[in-house]
């Protein structure tokens, strides 16, 4: 199974520098000069790292491959990919495993699809595209998503008031009269 480390973002700077979106919880275990990586699409790569940085909680990257401005720019949107295994660990969830799952309310009623995981430095973001086309972003927790149920092809919502298109306000239970 190939697992995305990270995919390629804005070129930066004139000798093919280029931020990356990190796709992993362990991108100084993974981003390291020396390391060789497959792409997607195949015709990209491979890739091997020859330098790192992090400024302000982004990630730079340079590559032996992408050494001047307009290869790095063709770059943007590649993903840098590895072989992996499965994860053991409990409630741990890979991007591909999360994309396409139907996101419901606790109650089961439809909330939308499941289109994308945004790692943020604060926490992870599940995106959620909703039947109007909205794409909602819901902070990947427990408090607001309680359940992912991969085999189920589901995650369990319980968003606040705000994220979601079309939401009305609660009522309050308040009567008039």
């Amino acid at each position: 199974m190939r697992l995305t480390v990270a995919r390629i973002g804005r070129a930066h700077g004139l000798k093919g520098e280029v931020t990356v979106e990190v796709r992993t919880d362990i991108p100084e275990d993974r981003l390291v000069p020396g390391e060789r990586f497959e792409t997607e699409p195949a015709s990209s790569g491979p890739l091997t790292i020859t330098g790192v940085r992090v400024q302000a909680g982004r990630w730079y990257v340079r590559f032996a491959e992408i050494t001047t401005r307009e290869q790095a720019e063709a770059a943007r949107g590649v993903e840098l990919t590895l072989d992996g295994a499965e994860s053991d660990e409990e409630d741990a969830w890979y991007v591909h495993q999360l994309v396409g799952l139907a996101a419901v309310r606790p109650d089961g009623s439809a909330i939308g699809e499941v289109a994308d995981l945004l790692t943020m430095p604060a926490q992870d973001l599940l995106v959620v595209k909703q039947p109007g086309g909205h794409r909602a972003m819901i902070p990947f927790v427990e408090e607001f998503v309680p359940e992912v149920d991969v085999e189920g092809g589901r995650v369990v919502l319980t968003p606040p008031y705000g994220l979601l298109a079309g939401e009305e306000p609660e009522a309050t239970g308040e009567t008039s009269g």
